[in-house]
């Protein structure tokens, strides 16, 4: 009789603010605005790194990688929640939920070690500045960022995969603006444990290793920066570290609330409790991602001058092409 009862689910209807309709335009405003600063800033940084000789090092490297991250992420859900949220369509394809869980899961798991190996960078060039080019040559440092991208992408196609392939039983509503993948296992009607095991399996190798290791490097970090007799060093030692300390505490602060447990057996009338959770996931989708290029740009010097340089030679070629179009 189980198998009579499931239906094979076409597509998914996501509820979003549905219940704030008052609300939606202001919504809708505020994430367009953050998501142009996500484009603008990450795009930025992105070509700032790459056409920008002294920003040709690892800790750069790597800063770079999360700002594509930070663009991919985003453009796998914010489109499709601003159409829903200015046009009602909230209908979204069993295979378009796929991609924007696959996404949204493999560009979280390659952020959280994105963020251990920029703390592990950190650590080498504090604590061993001799050895420094010697432990991060280039393709140490390219193979480290390869192996985040390739174990976030595996790690997302399994989750991905073993949830999609559980039966949903006709019940399509996902109480969520885009196909996270905590909502999408509410509306299984089988049982997840497996789902439930391989996530905890996940959470300890892509938030606590990662989190550990970021741990241990800043605690022989502040060791050596509170060793270092010159007020100088330990000045400019602080503020490297600064910025992705930030950036780590905002990361995991946020995603801690999210995947640290899972939520399928939450009650489904506690409507307050579900929809902090949105407002958590919002947070974590589009804040975080706004935030990192602004943080890094203003504690990182060598960043401000290199955005400056770009700026400043962009607008040179604007004056010399105006002019030359009046000369004609």
């Amino acid at each position: 009789m189980d198998k009579i009862n499931q239906t094979f689910t076409s597509e998914f209807l996501l509820l979003g603010f549905s219940g704030y309709p008052k609300l939606e335009i202001m919504y809708f405003v505020l994430i367009l605005v953050m998501y142009l600063v996500i484009l603008t800033g990450n795009g930025v940084l992105i070509i700032a790194s790459i056409f920008d000789s002294r920003l040709h090092t690892p800790m750069y490297f790597f800063l770079g990688n999360l700002s594509f991250l930070d663009i991919c992420y985003t453009s796998s859900s914010v489109p499709s929640t601003l159409v829903s949220l200015i046009s009602k369509k909230r209908n979204i394809p069993f295979s378009g939920c796929a991609v924007q869980m696959f996404f949204g899961f493999a560009m979280g798991s390659t952020e959280c070690f994105l963020l251990g190996m920029m703390a592990f960078d950190r650590y080498v060039a504090i604590c061993n500045p001799l050895r420094y080019p010697i432990i991060m040559s280039k393709v140490v440092y390219v193979l480290m960022a390869s192996v985040s991208w390739l174990s976030g992408g595996i790690n997302s196609i399994v989750q991905t995969s073993l949830a999609m392939q559980l039966p949903f039983c006709g019940n399509n509503v996902i109480n969520h603006f885009t196909c996270e993948i905590l909502a999408v296992l509410k509306l299984a009607c089988a049982d997840i444990s497996l789902n439930i095991i391989t996530m905890v399996i996940s959470n300890m190798a892509f938030l606590v290793l990662p989190l550990i290791v970021i741990f241990f490097s800043y605690m022989f970090i502040l060791y050596t920066i509170l060793r270092m007799n010159s007020a100088t060093g330990r000045r400019k030692a602080f503020s490297t570290c600064s910025a992705h300390l930030t950036v780590v505490i905002i990361f995991y602060g946020t995603i801690f609330f999210m995947y640290a447990k899972p939520k399928s057996q939450e009650f489904p009338g506690d409507d307050k409790l579900q929809t902090s959770d949105k407002l958590i996931s919002l947070f974590y989708g589009v804040v975080t991602p706004m935030l990192n290029p602004i943080i890094y740009s203003l504690r990182n010097k060598d960043v401000k001058i290199a955005v400056k340089y770009l700026l400043n030679q962009k607008a040179i070629h604007y004056i010399k092409r105006s002019s030359g179009e009046r000369k004609k």
